[in-house]
Formats: structure tokens, C-alpha cells, sequence
């Protein structure tokens, strides 16, 4: 899933996959790709593409923050999407949404094993 999430954002996500279930990842690129990828979460109001993010983003933020780095977009101004927007819905709030992926990210933290 990581993969196909780069185009995305449009940086290289940092895994690389080793075959036979096994993936190195660079640490520094993964963060920046994970970064990029709440950032656009956070930017948008479409509902559709922020679920899909949703399911992805905890855990991949408790991979950054436990190899020592952190996401400056969950703490961070957010400015608006032009991008992925809904044209459905006026619904921008970022703080609020930074506040709910905290929590996420600390339900999915207490819900992977630490090393």
C-alpha cells in the first residue's frame, strides 16, 4: 500500500521490497513521505480520500515516531488543498482533524508491539 501511495504526494516513500515479505526502509525518506501524506490528509476536505488515508496513517506514523523522528504537519500550520478537494463539502478544519489522527496514531500505537 505504501507504494502506491507515493504518486500521491509525489515522493519516493522510502520502502523498498525485498521479496518474500521483507521490506527495507530508509528512515528518513519514510518520514518525509509520511509527512507529505498528512499533510495532504490534513489539506483536504474530501471524505472519500481522507477515509482511505485514515486506515493507513496511524500505523505509519507510529513507524516514524518510534524510529526517533515526528510528523511537523501534526503540529503545524495547514493550509488549504487545491488538490484533493470535494466540491460536495466546505468542511476545513485541520486542527480538528490533527487532534483525531493524534488519536489514532495513539490507539494504533498501543496495538503494535514495540521492539
Amino acid at each position: 500500500m505504501t507504494e502506491a501511495l507515493a504518486p500521491t504526494v509525489e515522493l519516493p516513500c522510502g520502502v523498498v521490497d525485498l521479496e518474500a515479505d521483507e521490506y527495507a526502509i530508509d528512515p528518513v525518506a519514510f518520514a518525509l513521505f509520511v509527512d507529505a501524506l498528512v499533510r495532504q490528509y490534513l489539506s483536504s476536505n474530501h471524505t472519500i480520500f481522507k477515509e482511505l488515508l485514515a486506515g493507513y496513517l496511524p500505523a505509519a506514523v507510529v513507524m516514524v515516531e518510534r524510529s526517533g523522528r515526528t510528523i511537523a504537519a501534526l503540529t503545524g500550520p495547514i493550509e488549504r488543498s487545491a488538490v484533493a478537494i470535494s466540491l460536495d463539502v466546505d468542511a476545513f478544519e485541520p486542527e480538528a482533524g490533527q487532534r483525531e489522527l493524534i488519536r489514532l496514531v495513539t490507539v494504533a500505537s498501543r496495538a503494535m508491539p514495540a521492539a
